[in-house]
């Protein structure tokens, strides 16, 4: 038989979805009706550092987009610099496949170490690869991300760029709201479990 309080737990959860995502959503309500609700703080702790890192990377791609010229596209003016694959997919939360996969899609270019083989991304790379992934995020396939970054390379200019980092920017500010919303239906929760 379901109460009022399981209707606020039903209504917090479907509020918490939009912004933190089904898996985070479940992981919080599980923790805050085993009363362990610093764990599920917590959790939304991490989710709101996950959507900074998102403003903070899409803030650097603009950045780097900002200074590209002619000259600069591929030089190391940007925030950006030189690494290999493993720091580089930790870095941006993927997989070294990943970023192999995005290299035999043309994406990112790294070139090869001649003493080790590995592979070596430099400052315009490594803003390549941002890029790749901030776009990724927002949505975009592999073929719709590859004249996109041609565009950035040849610094003919950005603006095909600028819909989707604009859309991007919306994204997360839907996302930040929603997390709001969230975070309210779950207060409200909690009150009325106290």
């Amino acid at each position: 038989m379901y109460t009022p309080l399981h209707e606020r737990a039903l209504a917090a959860f479907l509020a918490l979805v939009p912004g933190h995502g089904h898996a985070t959503a479940t992981a919080v309500m599980q923790a805050v009706n085993r009363d362990a609700v610093d764990e599920a703080l917590q959790l939304i702790d991490e989710s709101h550092v996950r959507l900074l890192h998102d403003r903070r990377t899409l803030r650097a791609v603009e950045d780097a987009l900002h200074g590209l010229t002619a000259d600069s596209a591929s030089a190391d003016s940007t925030s950006f610099r030189r690494t290999f694959i493993g720091p580089l997919a930790q870095e941006l939360g993927v997989r070294p496949a990943t970023l192999r996969k995005w290299e035999n899609a043309g994406l990112v270019r790294p070139r090869r170490d001649p003493l080790t083989g590995y592979r070596v991304y430099d400052p315009a790379d490594v803003r390549d690869a941002h890029l790749v992934h901030q776009l990724r995020r927002g949505g975009y396939l592999l073929e719709q991300i590859a004249p996109l970054i041609t565009q950035v390379r040849t610094a003919d200019g950005v603006e095909p760029l600028e819909g989707a980092l604009r859309d991007w920017h919306g994204r997360l500010s839907d996302r930040g709201r929603a997390m709001l919303h969230g975070a309210a239906a779950l207060d409200s929760y909690l009150r009325e479990r106290a």
